[in-house]
């Protein structure tokens, strides 16, 4: 079949034959007559000219109506998004002012934390006026690079304006007097960020020599771990106290009495102590439920509550060691609310005492059952696993002291008497008995492979209120006890160690080079560009030790980034509360318990607990228990509590937000690359802290 002939192409090709065909004749025209083929040349042109003239007005008419219609359109695009904006700018505006009326009416009924957010508004304003200065210095850079005077700035000899001798006399003032103190100041905070790195360097070296040389405690005499202690001469086991300090833990108050309970020891060789301060009276009669329940169940098991409860945990923990029937025994082990030892725990950790009579502590490992719940517990998880593989670890085994947790712990008796028992003086009474007996030439020994369940921290408000305490505290322990540091009789080794190391590095330095050298500094650099930071102090070394901390937790290692930008959020935190607690303030005595949601309840303690072949009886008397005592009671409770959540605005965190974001605005007109990112991070993860988009919003 012939192929369908193409007429277009037919066409095409007759019209641009014409088309020659006419130019062969006008070119001999010209060839044969001049004076004719100009004339017509002239009548042709101006042919043409009209033709051009009148294909021009149409063109024009054309792009007009076009470009008419692209501009309505363009106008009715940005219209629309100025109201998307406007209208969420406004609903910004009324959800910040809505939380913020609804922290305010809740800070003020409550009277107690109002010493608190007196020291913290204090704090806050200082910010506040920092980020005032920072976005006038802002505005001040904006006009200039958009006046060109950023690329060329102006002098005062050639300054032919008000404005231009304005900018010249502040890059004057700039150069000659404001940057010279802040790059004193910046290389001081950078001597001090390279010794702290060095100590975390030191601490890993000595991480890896143990697990190289697989150093580990070892006792002189082990218990049988085989069959039942029933069945065993109860003679060889020490008499041991047990002792559960609690305060309105309704949600957790359960397993940690069940878990301590089946304790794989003697019933008549161990008594444990329920040490309920409580102030509400339905949770007092769950508690004093459960220890009933266990009472007829042969574990000797008692129940007490103070009068007066003053002291907070020290004062209930003092209390406990006074009653006369305490001489009877030998050791106490201390489990917080949430703390769930396993069944052979005391098995694990009291034969360690055996041939060392000037042992005091035995302190185990801390295993958290809820370090994936969110975000917020797996960077938790980071920090405290370098802080028992590294910072427990190594000092346990090369200078057998280290600070004592408050819990999952077993002290010698003798010793926490002869250090003065427990005092009241601050708020970290675990640290005050631990540095108190080590003056006394107490020694510690810390167990890495004997872990306790318990539960993290999971809402942004509960966390802060106790890194506030773990930070406040070790200040005011450290302004008591620096005199009698020094007029004890340990070595000059331990006196160092304990002043240089353990309370000023590791204290006082940390939270206070990391606050002032990324949150005040790195940004007064960005407008004083006279100071420099160099970029290895920025990013490289911040970088390095975020990946020695995370080793520990090798799981861990996608969260590298959120760890290194979450830590330098947290010194403000830090900061704050170790200036608190260094100068005494009225926050820096405050003890507030950490909320707990009860995640490890009775589910993970059935799990553990059938892990032990020999309690499987014991098991099913838990679940009964548990089931009894008004679990499902708080079930009902926690889920009423879920539908209750809200989010707080933090406004201190708000407002750093706002400066480093100013702060990577001013470098982004620098081209500072490292710079502008770390500030630009930085800013956003303080601006998701700040609107309590971290972890659990619990009410």
């Amino acid at each position: 079949m012939s192929k369908k002939p193409n007429y277009e192409f037919q066409e095409w090709w007759n019209k641009e034959k014409e088309k020659e065909k006419h130019k062969s004749e006008i070119n001999s025209e010209i060839s044969s007559n001049n004076t004719s083929t100009s004339t017509s040349n002239n009548h042709r042109d101006d042919d043409d000219e009209d033709d051009e003239h009148r294909r021009k007005e149409v063109g024009r008419s054309r792009n007009a109506r076009q470009i008419s219609f692209v501009i309505l359109l363009k106008f009715q695009q940005i219209s629309s998004f100025l109201a998307w904006l406007i209208n969420g700018f406004c609903s910004l505006i009324r959800t910040t002012n809505r939380r913020i009326s609804k922290n305010n009416s809740n800070s003020s009924t409550n009277s107690s934390s109002s010493a608190s957010s007196n020291s913290e508004s204090r704090f806050y304003k200082i910010i506040k006026v920092f980020l005032i200065v920072v976005v006038s210095l802002l505005v001040i850079e904006l006009i200039a690079y958009f006046k060109g005077w950023h690329f060329r700035p102006p002098s005062i000899d050639s300054a032919l304006s008000f404005e231009k001798l304005v900018y010249a006399k502040w890059l004057l003032i700039r150069a000659d007097y404001l940057a010279p103190p802040l790059q004193v100041m910046s290389n001081f905070c950078i001597v001090l960020f390279l010794i702290q790195s060095v100590d975390r360097i030191v601490l890993m070296l000595g991480c890896f020599w143990i697990k190289f040389r697989r150093l580990k405690p070892v006792p002189l005499v082990e218990f049988n771990d085989g069959g039942d202690v029933e069945d065993q001469n109860s003679e060889d086991y020490p008499m041991v106290l047990i002792q559960i300090p609690m305060c309105n833990e309704k949600e957790v108050y359960h397993q940690s009495i069940a878990a301590v309970c089946i304790q794989d020891w003697p019933a008549d060789r161990m008594l444990v102590q329920v040490l309920d301060d409580s102030d509400e009276l339905d949770v007092q009669h769950l508690i004093k439920a459960e220890v009933q329940k266990w009472q007829q169940k042969g574990v000797r098991i008692i129940y007490r509550h103070r009068l007066i409860r003053t002291g907070y945990k020290a004062g209930n923990l003092k209390s406990a060691m006074s009653c006369d029937y305490v001489k009877d025994y030998e050791f106490v082990a201390i489990f917080d609310a949430d703390f769930q030892p396993g069944p052979d725990f005391l098995k694990k950790t009291i034969p360690h005492f055996k041939g060392n009579e000037d042992l005091a502590l035995v302190q185990t490992r801390w295993s958290f059952v809820n370090k994936d719940e969110n975000l917020l517990t797996r960077l938790q998880n980071i920090n405290l696993s370098f802080h028992f593989e590294v910072e427990q670890q190594v000092n346990g085994i090369f200078i057998n002291f280290f600070g004592f947790n408050g819990t999952a712990g077993v002290w010698r008796i003798k010793a926490l008497e002869e250090s003065g028992g427990w005092l009241e003086r601050t708020t970290v009474e675990d640290m005050d008995i631990a540095v108190r007996a080590h003056l006394c030439g107490w020694k510690f020994i810390y167990l890495n492979d004997v872990k306790c369940l318990c539960e993290l921290p999971e809402s942004y408000g509960a966390y802060i209120k106790q890194q506030h305490r773990w930070h406040s505290g070790p200040m005011q322990l450290f302004r008591l006890c620096f005199v009698d540091i020094l007029r004890s009789k340990i070595s000059a080794a331990k006196k160092a160690n304990l002043i240089f190391l353990f309370f000023l590095l590791r204290k006082l330095i940390l939270p206070f080079y990391s606050f002032t050298l990324f949150c005040i500094i790195l940004p007064l650099t960005m407008f004083l560009p006279e100071a420099h930071l160099p970029a290895w102090v920025v990013c490289y070394v911040p970088g390095v030790m975020s990946i020695l901390n995370i080793i520990p937790a090798p799981r861990s290692v996608p969260f590298i980034v959120p760890y290194l930008l979450f830590e330098n959020t947290m010194s403000v935190t830090k900061f704050n509360a170790m200036i608190s607690g260094l100068f005494r303030l009225t926050s820096s005595f405050e003890w507030v318990v950490t909320k707990k949601l009860g995640r490890s309840s009775e589910a993970d303690l059935i799990a553990f607990e059938k892990e032990s072949e020999a309690q499987a009886e014991t098991t099913s008397l838990i679940y009964k228990s548990s089931s009894e005592s008004g679990l499902a009671d708080l079930t009902k409770l926690e889920i009423t509590k879920k539908s209750k959540k809200k989010n707080r605005l933090y406004k201190k965190e708000l407002a750093l937000a706002f400066i480093l974001l100013a702060a990577s605005a001013r470098s982004l007109l620098s081209a500072q690359g490292i710079h502008f990112y770390f500030l630009l991070f930085q800013g956003i993860t303080f601006l998701v802290v700040g609107l309590d988009l971290i972890g659990e919003q619990v009410s």
